[in-house]
C-alpha cells in the first residue's frame, strides 16, 4: 500500500528532525532522564518507521489485509509510543506515560502480523 510508504517517509523526516531537536533545542532545558526519554522515542519512531516502510513495499507487490493491519499496527504504535514519550519528556504528565505501553503493544502486535504475512507471503 503506497500510503504506507508515504507515511513512513514522513515519519522518518520527523525521527531525525525531532532527534535533531531534542539533541540541540531541548538540552539544558529538560532533565538528562527527561532527554533520555526523547532519545527513546525518537530511535523507537526511527525503528518502526523501517517497518513501515518495509511494510509499504510489501504491500506494493503483494495484497494481503495482514499487510494492512501490520502497517497501521506500525504506525499507531508510533503515534502512541514515541507520541505519549515526547509530551512526558516535555510535560512530565504521567497520563502520557501510561499511554506508551499500549503504544509498544501495538508495535509487537505489528511484528507478529508482519512475520505471520511473510510465512504467509514470501
Amino acid at each position: 500500500m503506497k500510503l504506507f510508504l508515504i507515511l513512513g517517509i514522513i515519519n522518518g523526516f520527523l525521527a531525525v528532525a525531532l532527534g535533531a531537536f531534542g539533541t540541540h533545542g531541548l538540552e539544558g532545558k529538560i532533565s538528562e532522564k527527561a532527554l533520555a526519554t526523547w532519545e527513546k522515542a525518537v530511535n523507537y519512531q526511527m525503528f518502526h518507521t523501517m517497518a513501515l516502510l518495509v511494510t509499504g513495499l510489501l504491500a506494493v507487490r503483494f495484497q494481503a489485509a495482514s499487510l494492512s493491519t501490520a502497517g497501521w499496527l506500525f504506525f499507531v504504535g508510533i503515534v502512541l509510543f514515541s507520541g505519549s514519550l515526547y509530551i512526558y519528556a516535555t510535560t512530565s504528565i504521567k497520563f502520557f506515560a501510561m499511554v506508551t505501553p499500549v503504544g509498544g503493544l501495538a508495535f509487537l502486535a505489528g511484528w507478529i502480523v508482519l512475520g505471520y504475512a511473510a510465512i504467509k507471503l514470501v
